[in-house]
């Protein structure tokens, strides 16, 4: 019963990062296909605007040119987020696997973009922030998730987790009998 549980979990995050994907991608082809690099289309004057941006770093533009760097590093902590996801968060509050599924959706995508532009396809733009994209958005949710999990759930979940872990194992051992 647990066994099924955990793995109908998995499979939602594994869904909600496909969603995300495509939703992180959509948007980043209809700025890329309907815009010119640069331009800037006002939605709240002076406050909130479409601008189509190619970021070659990082995060508020930090490591510029760093492709290789950039696009290796992502790849290994993506694999160990997925290796994470799937065998250590049985018995975990339901915020772990969702904030792990939106951070590694968001990798993910920025990472395509790396991968196919040498850049990222940035376009919500804020005027007194860098310019970002859904993939950061959701990767920013994701991290504020984990946090929320941390400071409420990942406490309680040690004792909560044996427990569970322990009930499992005497209902494997009755199924084997």
């Amino acid at each position: 019963m647990l066994r099924k549980l955990f793995m109908r979990r998995i499979v939602i995050c594994y869904i909600i990062i496909i969603v995300a994907l495509i939703i992180d991608q959509v948007t980043k082809y209809i700025v890329s296909s309907t815009m010119v690099l640069g331009q800037s289309i006002p939605v709240i004057e002076n406050v909130f605007h479409i601008t189509y941006f190619q970021n070659t770093g990082a995060a508020f533009g930090i490591l510029q040119g760093q492709t290789t760097l950039l696009t290796v590093l992502p790849i290994v902590l993506i694999i160990g987020i997925l290796i994470f996801l799937t065998v250590k968060t049985k018995g975990s509050h339901f915020t772990l696997p969702l904030a792990l599924a939106l951070i590694c959706s968001g990798g993910i995508g920025n990472l395509i973009d790396r991968i196919r532009f040498g850049a990222v396809i940035d376009f919500f733009d804020f005027r007194v922030f860098p310019i970002f994209n859904v993939a950061d958005s959701f990767v920013v949710i994701g991290c504020g998730l984990l946090i929320i999990h941390m400071i409420f759930f990942d406490k309680t979940e040690s004792s909560e987790e044996a427990e569970e872990m322990e009930a499992e194992k005497v209902q494997d051992a009755e199924d084997d009998d």
